[in-house]
């Protein structure tokens, strides 16, 4: 199972047509959970950092493999992300990503994480950012079973 916990939600309609598009592509290989918990927007970084970390670890089990998305964690080509994944999958049986919002995942998440995966040293924003990661999860699961999608 693939879970993926996100700071905030999505307004606009094509972002939401993209998500719901690669989800139920993952949802051919694996169950898929996106979990959002409401971003606290612009109060003071810590307060807001504090507040959603309460609210992410709400929705993580002790047995999940965490993986934080961070501008410092490490990069992965789509190649070594699928057989990461296909590795982690050998001994566990969910995998929560966690995506952070405007102030990014406070120390508590990060020092919780398994993996600290970066996707570039680029800023993202969130919205944005959940359709690229379901779009390397489903591009992984098509590498791991040799499917024709990857170039």
């Amino acid at each position: 199972m693939i879970k993926i916990i996100t700071v905030g939600s999505i307004k606009e309609k094509y972002l939401k047509d993209a998500i719901e598009e690669y989800s139920k592509r993952i949802r051919r290989y694996t169950n898929l959970e996106i979990i959002e918990v409401k971003d606290e927007g612009l109060v003071e970084k810590d307060k807001a950092l504090k507040l959603e970390q309460e609210k992410i670890e709400k929705h993580i089990n002790n047995k999940d493999y965490i993986i934080t998305l961070e501008i410092e964690g490490k990069e992965y080509t789509s190649e070594e992300l699928a057989k990461q994944l296909d590795n982690i999958f050998i001994n566990n049986s969910t995998i929560t990503f966690i995506i952070g919002g405007s102030y990014g995942l406070s120390d508590e998440i990060k020092k919780q994480a398994n993996i600290h995966l970066s996707f570039s040293k680029m800023t993202f924003p969130h919205q944005l950012f959940r359709v690229l990661l379901l779009e390397q999860i489903y591009r992984a699961y098509k590498i791991n079973n040799n499917e024709n999608y990857h170039k």
